[in-house]
């Protein structure tokens, strides 16, 4: 059960929000927690069938919701999908949760998981993005962007290469956009969390190890939860952060603090 199933006292009745990524553990916590703060949604995800069982909770919870389906690294996808959930309702929100992750040592690591990491992460948020803005602009108005990045994007960690690269690289886009499309109405920023508790991260933990040097490294001694990302997702679409942009919201228990 979520902390917040008020949508944390955030209101986004009659506005339309694209989550991507939507199948995966911090995507549909997004969409869910959009949808009981009363926004409609496009889920998106490479997955068709992952984005409809989000689909159907949203629905049973009341919301309103529609699935497209896309490839972010692949641009002409994502274009066609956000030209079809702008055909629905206007495009007021972007969550972008797409991503992956591939580690091990970078001398062992190939350059083509290099690459699908790198084109995954940084490419397929600029492809989001911008094609989210091209849909936007020409209306004009006002629009919030929120794209995840990680704890990684500000410090670096072995046999993580490709990730940390790009979700630093996340960042630095976020900041451009933001000072880009901010005369136009369209706030760009990205949350960071630390490791999450999530399906695809609990086989890591397993590891003893590992789990104690994460936890090592979080001055606040435990891994997040997915409520906790969603409620600064939350707090950036908001009006309460209607001045607000361009920043990266950690969420990492203090692990870039060191």
């Amino acid at each position: 059960m979520t902390l917040y199933p008020d949508g944390l006292g955030v209101d986004l009745s009659g506005r339309h929000a694209v989550v991507t990524g939507a199948g995966g553990g911090i995507g549909s916590g997004c969409a869910l927690a959009l949808a009981r703060a009363g926004a409609s949604l496009t889920l998106v995800d490479i997955s068709r069938d992952a984005a409809e069982r989000v689909c159907s909770e949203v629905l049973s919870l009341g919301g309103r919701a529609s699935v497209a389906q896309a490839d972010v690294r692949d641009a002409k996808q994502v274009a066609a999908a956000m030209s079809s959930a702008a055909e629905n309702a206007p495009l007021d929100i972007l969550v972008n949760t797409a991503g992956v992750n591939r580690t091990g040592p970078t001398l062992e690591q190939s350059p083509d998981e290099f690459r699908f990491v790198v084109d995954t992460n940084l490419m397929g948020t600029y492809h989001v993005c911008r094609a989210f803005a091209a849909e936007v602009l020409p209306r004009g108005g006002t629009a919030s962007i929120v794209n995840m990045s990680s704890q990684m994007g500000s410090v670096g960690y072995p046999g993580r290469a490709a990730y940390c690269a790009s979700k630093h690289a996340v960042d630095g886009l976020t900041k451009a956009l933001a000072v880009e499309w901010a005369p136009k109405g369209i706030r760009v920023n990205s949350v960071a969390p630390t490791f999450v508790d999530t399906p695809l991260t609990r086989p890591m933990f397993e590891d003893k190890a590992f789990r104690e040097d994460v936890l090592r490294r979080i001055p606040m001694g435990r891994i997040g939860t997915v409520d906790e990302v969603v409620a600064a997702v939350l707090f950036l679409v908001s009006s309460a952060a209607s001045l607000i942009t361009g920043e990266v919201l950690r969420v990492d228990g203090g692990w870039a603090a060191w």
